[in-house]
């Protein structure tokens, strides 16, 4: 297992739609190794959570931290070939970070409930429903499969910048690294 240098926005691998992987290679051991180097470099970072291609992987597969459950111990959750859909037209803001993004934090609008369907690190099919902030870290993350980035969903460019600058606002609201 190994740390992966993090992609940074200006790179061309952020901006691409990633690969779906194809079910019968998620066991290989090449698909397996890129997921715990995804899990390594996102605690080296600090992140809560990482998409392939911030580490120069064009293919669909995230890593997040999982303790969104009050009850349940926190958890690693790997989603592969996700499919996120919105249940409500009802938007949560949160300010967001990006570890491809360092040093800046950004106020973004996203839908407060959705599904989310695809493969968990086994190849098992995975369906369940997210809410809150874990609807946010989820769609956050995915947007990197399709060549977004948070920053292509902020409304409102005066809420945009240094994290050192906007700490005033976080103080109120927890910030979002990703």
């Amino acid at each position: 297992m190994a740390i992966r240098k993090v992609a940074v926005m200006g790179h061309p691998v952020l901006r691409q739609v990633a690969k779906q992987v194809p079910e019968k290679d998620i066991s290989k051991p090449e698909i397996q190794t890129l997921i715990q180097d995804m899990i390594e470099t996102m605690f080296e970072y600090d992140g809560r959570g990482l998409a392939a291609p911030q580490i120069h992987e064009s293919l669909q597969i995230v890593v997040m931290v999982w303790d969104f459950e009050p009850e349940a111990k926190p958890y690693l959750r790997v989603l592969i070939n996700p499919e996120i859909k919105p249940l409500t037209e009802e938007t949560a803001s949160c300010w967001e970070g990006c570890l491809s993004l360092p040093g800046l934090r950004g106020k973004v609008n996203r839908p407060n409930k959705i599904s989310v369907t695809g493969l968990d690190a086994k190849g098992q099919k995975i369906d369940f429903e997210a809410e809150g902030f874990a609807a946010t870290v989820i769609q956050h993350e995915c947007d990197h499969l399709i060549g977004k980035l948070y920053i292509d969903r902020i409304t409102d460019l005066s809420q945009f910048g240094f994290s050192r600058e906007c700490s005033q606002f976080l103080i109120k609201e927890e910030p979002v690294d990703h």
